[in-house]
């Protein structure tokens, strides 16, 4: 029986090189938009694993953490 991958989801695989170095296949660097020099971010979870989040979530996670509405400290 061959299960299909469900709409959105993807697997790659990469070798580990002798200096700890992955290549990024070229689909995943061209479905997330990842260019040369681009800085990426690990996220690594010791039951979960490693996970390399879409630019923009990251973006989006950062500017909730830092953003000026923030309500709390206004009655210090």
């Amino acid at each position: 029986m061959n299960k299909k991958t469900p709409k959105g989801k993807y697997v790659w695989t990469t070798t580990v090189g002798e200096k700890g170095q992955i290549v990024i296949p070229k689909q995943a660097r061209d479905l997330f938009g990842i260019n040369p020099g681009d800085t990426l971010v690990l996220l690594g979870d010791e039951k979960r694993g490693i996970a390399i989040p879409p630019h923009g979530t990251f973006v989006h996670l950062i500017e909730s953490a830092f953003s000026s509405d923030d309500k709390e400290g206004e009655d210090e």
